[in-house]
């Protein structure tokens, strides 16, 4: 397991150690707003749309296979901007990393639950998911020193030797675990499972969770420049939230497989306290914005695991890789809408009313989910 928790740490760094320092390694972005806004697109764009297809290329070959083509192929693109050294190939490297890591993501998803049983799949998760936080605690930091002292090109240099590094442990120590047997899937079978409550309830509260947690991130510092306060404390905030989220996500793991927590009302409850944090965030001064920290990375935290055990528990062994691909598009998908929701309500009216919106939003989502799960009765 080591191995994919290495993998999900290394998808993490990746994304959140290159975007947070983009602008330290190249003057030249900072003067073109919109050249640096599409370089931090690519990555995610990438995700969004070949998570899916590679997700389903896991289950028809084999996870194995594609987690390693995954890692080989990130440490080979990181590695051509190091030899190559131009800024100029900077959306290639990045379109690149973001492809590849659309490889090993689910893969590594997949190969979690299928080496897991399903009595430990909460404490699985949870692990696993611990190690992407502080992947994307540690990527702006550990990134930042690695570009001040040797600049982007030190950067990838070690991007690319950890990818490769992950990726030859995972040759000896995670297990070929061979395609399962399936009947043929038609568009609209795919279509009806996808719409399935089992399916999508989970795949909704991810994709809140992602939502908070980038609005968190990229405004919290906002509001701590209008309070006055240093950057140091905004960026002590914003490190608050995302070690929250990564230190309860293995206690939520294990929670779930002792049976002290459920998935259904674990997810409501997450939900929840990721709302209480988004309204807190609408209080001014420090003690709003850290409330707001340790609440919404709480509450993300304990969605995360809980989420995708309940997808694979609710999943076919060999539709494994499909249904990873497909959630992490929908976290992918709230990991954009969440910050344009935000600075689109901010802009009309106020940040504090965008804080609002999406706290409402997020509070009313198990009361959605929960009626969508118990329809009422035809007479």
């Amino acid at each position: 397991m080591w191995p994919l928790y290495a993998a999900g740490f290394t998808t993490a760094f990746g994304a959140h150690g290159v975007a947070a320092n983009l602008g330290q390694g190249d003057a030249g972005l900072t003067r073109s707003v919109l050249y640096l806004g599409l370089l931090l697109a690519l990555y995610d764009g990438a995700e969004v749309v070949l998570k899916p297809v590679f997700g389903t290329l896991a289950d028809r070959i084999g996870a194995r296979p594609v987690l390693l083509g995954g890692l080989i192929a990130f440490a080979a693109t990181s590695a051509i901007f190091v030899v190559v050294r131009d800024p100029g190939w900077l959306w290639a490297a990045r379109l690149g990393q973001g492809a590849a890591a659309s490889a090993f993501s689910p893969a590594a998803s997949a190969l979690v639950a299928r080496l897991s049983p399903q009595a430990r799949h909460g404490r699985a998760f949870g692990s696993y998911g611990f190690f992407k936080g502080i992947g994307y605690t540690a990527g702006p930091l550990l990134g930042g020193v690695l570009v001040w002292a040797g600049g982007l090109t030190l950067l990838f240099a070690v991007l690319g030797a950890l990818a490769a590094a992950v990726a030859l442990w995972a040759v000896f120590a995670v297990p070929a675990v061979p395609p399962l047997p399936k009947t043929r899937q038609t568009v609209l079978g795919l279509v009806r499972r996808l719409a399935d409550g089992a399916f999508l309830r989970p795949v909704a509260a991810l994709a809140a969770a992602t939502a908070a947690l980038s609005a968190g991130v990229g405004f919290l510092p906002v509001s701590g420049v209008a309070a006055g306060l240093s950057p140091v404390a905004t960026g002590a905030a914003v490190s608050v939230l995302a070690l929250c989220a990564a230190l309860v996500q293995p206690w939520a793991g294990r929670a779930l497989d002792h049976g002290r927590l459920d998935a259904g009302g674990g997810l409501a409850a997450g939900l929840l306290v990721t709302a209480c944090g988004l309204a807190a965030a609408m209080l001014r001064g420090l003690p709003g914005i850290l409330s707001a920290a340790v609440l919404i990375g709480a509450g993300t935290g304990l969605i995360t695991p809980l989420g995708f055990a309940a997808l694979a528990g609710a999943t076919p062994e060999e539709r494994l890789g499909q249904t990873m691909g497909t959630a992490e598009l929908g976290r992918e998908l709230g990991d954009a809408g969440g910050p344009l929701l935000v600075a689109a309500v901010a802009g009309a009216a106020t940040l504090t009313w965008g804080f609002a919106v999406l706290a409402a939003a997020t509070a009313v989502l198990p009361l959605l989910l929960r009626a969508r799960r118990t329809p009422p009765e035809c007479g």
